[in-house]
Formats: C-alpha cells, sequence, structure tokens
C-alpha cells in the first residue's frame, strides 16, 4: 500500500511496548512509520489520508490462533475469503487456520493451497497450522521439518484428541529440533464423550455430561511430555481453573508451554445452554460461573496467555438437532472483540491485557509478524469504539455459518475500522 496514512488524536495502546498514551499513527507504504504522542503535532505531508480518530481506541490488529474453516471440503459453511471478511469486521488481521478440512491439510501441496488461496482472495493474513499426525488419525506423524518450510506455522489435530503418548512423545521431540509448535486441545476421548459439562444441571436436563478430569487428565499428559523432550507445547483449549494451575505449575518447572482458553468459556456458562440451545454445544463445553470466573482471575494474572474464538461454522444439518446430537461449536470471529470487552466493562480485565490477550501473545507463540504497533512492524491497525452499542443481528453476521452463541446479545464496544498493511479492509 504506497502512500501515507495518519490516524490522529487516537488512544494507542500497544502491549508490545506497554504503551497507552493519546498520539498519532502514521502509516507509510503500508508499514507504521510512527505510532505515539511524539507523532501528535506533526504536520501531514502533501497528498497524505488524515483521519481524526478523537474517541477511538488504536490497537495492533487482533490476531485469533484457532479458526476452523469449511475450505476445502466444507465450504458451503466457510470459505477461506468469507473467514477473512468476518475476520476483518471483528478487527482480526491474522488468523491461524486449523488443519481439519477434507481432505485434511497434512501435506505440502494443501499448506500451499492455504496460502495462495489467501494470498489472492482473504483481506487478512491467513496463517495455516498443519495436521500432526497423518489423516488427524493420530497413528503416524506428518512430515514436520517439510510443512514447516512450506509455511505452517503450528502443528495440530484439530477437533480429535491425540490419545497414543509414545506418537505425541516422538511429535514433540521431533518438532523441538525445529523449534515448531505443537498445539492440542486436551480432551479424553473416552470422559470426553458427553454432551455438555458435568453437574447438578445436566442430571437436570437429561444430558451426558463430560466431567473436568477429561481435560484435566490429558493435559497432565501433555505437560509431563513437554517437559519431558524439551518442546515447544501449546493447549489449545482449557476451560477450566485446574488446567490453568497445571500449565502454570509445568512452566515454573521449566517446561515451554503456553495456554489458550475461547471466549465463550470467559463469557459465558452452562446455564446458557437453557432449554437445549445447541448453538451453546460447544468444545470445551460451557463450564459453571465459578470456573468461568476463575478462568477470568487467571487470564487477569497472566497464567493464560491467550484468548481465541475458536471459530467453527457449523449448519443446519449439523445444529438443528436434538441436543445430543447437534455438532459441537460456534462462529467467532466477529464477536471476539465485543465479548471480550464484556471483561473490560465490568472492570475484571485491563483493556491492556486484553489487547496483549489478542494480539502481542499470540503473534509471540506462534513467530507472527503482527501484534504490535511499532515503527517499522507492518501498519496491521485495529480502530475500537469502547462503547459502541451495538445488537448481534443473525440476517448481518459476514461469516456463511450463523452459528453464534451471541445471537441478539447487546454489545458495548467493536471494531469501526481495520487496516491490514495499511489498506482499510473494513470500515463500519
Amino acid at each position: 500500500m504506497s502512500g501515507t496514512t495518519i490516524l490522529k488524536n487516537v488512544r494507542i495502546i500497544d502491549p508490545s511496548r506497554n504503551l497507552d498514551e493519546t498520539g498519532s499513527i502514521v502509516i507509510r507504504d503500508g508499514v507504521i512509520a510512527e505510532a505515539g504522542a511524539s507523532a501528535l503535532n506533526q504536520g501531514a505531508p502533501e497528498g497524505a489520508t488524515v483521519k481524526d480518530c478523537k474517541g477511538l481506541v488504536a490497537v495492533p490488529g487482533l490476531v485469533d490462533a484457532r479458526v476452523h474453516v469449511g475450505e476445502p471440503g466444507a465450504e458451503h459453511r466457510e470459505t477461506i475469503a468469507s473467514a477473512a471478511r468476518a475476520a476483518a469486521a471483528g478487527g482480526v488481521t491474522s488468523f491461524i487456520m486449523m488443519p481439519d478440512t477434507d481432505p485434511v491439510i497434512d501435506d505440502i501441496a494443501l499448506v500451499e493451497f492455504v496460502r495462495k488461496t489467501a494470498r489472492d482472495q482473504a483481506i487478512v493474513n491467513v496463517h495455516p497450522a498443519a495436521a500432526l499426525t497423518k489423516g488427524l488419525a493420530g497413528v503416524e506423524m506428518t512430515e514436520i521439518g517439510l510443512l514447516s518450510e512450506a509455511g505452517a506455522v503450528a502443528f495440530d489435530n484439530g477437533r480429535k484428541p491425540l490419545s497414543d503418548s509414545l506418537v505425541l512423545r516422538r511429535v514433540m521431540s521431533y518438532a523441538r529440533e525445529l523449534g515448531a509448535v505443537i498445539s492440542l486441545s486436551p480432551r479424553d476421548k473416552y470422559l470426553g464423550n458427553g454432551a455438555m459439562n458435568e453437574g447438578l444441571l445436566a442430571s437436570w436436563l437429561g444430558l451426558s455430561g463430560i466431567p473436568k478430569e477429561a481435560e484435566i487428565i490429558p493435559l497432565e499428559r501433555d505437560l509431563r511430555i513437554a517437559a519431558l523432550t524439551g518442546g515447544t507445547y501449546h493447549a489449545a483449549l482449557i476451560s477450566v481453573p485446574e488446567s490453568a494451575e497445571a500449565v502454570k505449575t509445568a512452566r515454573e518447572r521449566g517446561a515451554k508451554v503456553t495456554s489458550a482458553v475461547s471466549i465463550n468459556n470467559l463469557t459465558l456458562n452452562e446455564n446458557d445452554i437453557g432449554e437445549y440451545r445447541t448453538f451453546f454445544k460447544l468444545a470445551p463445553p460451557l463450564r459453571t460461573e465459578d470456573d468461568r470466573f476463575a478462568m477470568v482471575e487467571a487470564l487477569n494474572r497472566g497464567e493464560i496467555d491467550i484468548i481465541v474464538s475458536a471459530h467453527d461454522p457449523q449448519d443446519v444439518d449439523t445444529k438443528r438437532l436434538p441436543f445430543p446430537e447437534a455438532e459441537e461449536g460456534a462462529i467467532g470471529l466477529e464477536t471476539l472483540l465485543s465479548a471480550a470487552l464484556r471483561l473490560h466493562h465490568a472492570g475484571h480485565v485491563s483493556l491492556m491485557r486484553l489487547i496483549d490477550a489478542m494480539s502481542t501473545r499470540p503473534a509471540q507463540i506462534f513467530g507472527l509478524d503482527a501484534g504490535t504497533l511499532k515503527p517499522g512492524a507492518k501498519a496491521d491497525v485495529t480502530l475500537i469504539d469502547i462503547d459502541e452499542p451495538w445488537l448481534v443481528a443473525r440476517d448481518e453476521l459476514t461469516s456463511r455459518s450463523k452459528n453464534t452463541p451471541f445471537e441478539d446479545a447487546r454489545f458495548s464496544g467493536r471494531a469501526v475500522a481495520t487496516y491490514v498493511a495499511g489498506k482499510p479492509v473494513f470500515t463500519l
């Protein structure tokens, strides 16, 4: 993007520099030239585009580290292009795409397909995660070295648990030599074969429950193997405070481990399921209100590293079913930021920590060129009106699928403009 754009009189929050001040952001040829109070009174060069952003907040473009996309194989649910448009509408400038497509992203050709499709059709940055095991079957590891060279930024087993501990040890030992990130969503396929959180509410609804141990037991195993091998491990979705504590303990012992929580588990609880509302059937399941609040506190203390949308588009054929038969998952790219701002408005998490967890920290974990507004960085910027009221209307969502747990929710705050490499890709 050639030319100069100046966003002036804006509150700048940049966790990469621990910066929170009013100033200007100068974007020149798609790169941040200056960002801060020092740029506030500089004159604009001839031909520059100047935008007065008084009352708005500018942050590094959000980075969503867990996004499921239907393409290839289920384009009716979501394409790379439609996911990118939904991301831009939510202030997300980069996302990591999960490998559980059809066919599975487990070879170089498919990594290259994702990257080429993203270059040609996506308005935000799309980074592929490759499969940890061939076909996600959990038996044979993929060609991690070649896939890394092709552009895979992480290795994940998608929605499928990895039960074979020996396979995981081999994968993590091999990945260690390449500096690759191994990402897993811990879930025991036997204990975790239920419909919702195990407890009194599940009993009242007559639904089979998923106990906390279905997450904690495989997570403890993963953390031990990470320590054993010295590999880099990311707990992709945790939902209970015992898991956050386990990650914290492993880190204190020297293991290279990080963790993520879905925005759903930070802002919703099992009571939202109500009378079998399948848009609230999620993975991990929504837990108790005590669990939810404990996870918010763990995030605030930095024990949980990042927040993800866990965007998982489903259609009427997979959601408009009896609760036990419905697929898990919800879309979330467009509501990630606004839902997170609920935590800020409630006084539970600072704006600096929220942006760190949704931009700077995920970029650091996965080695992405994102998450900062420092001079010289690519100009991925999100402008936010933190008090803008809006209603989540199903028909106005950009995603091809509409399975949002926030349907008809009232939010305060949203992205009003999104820039990728200095180019405006979304304006409210």
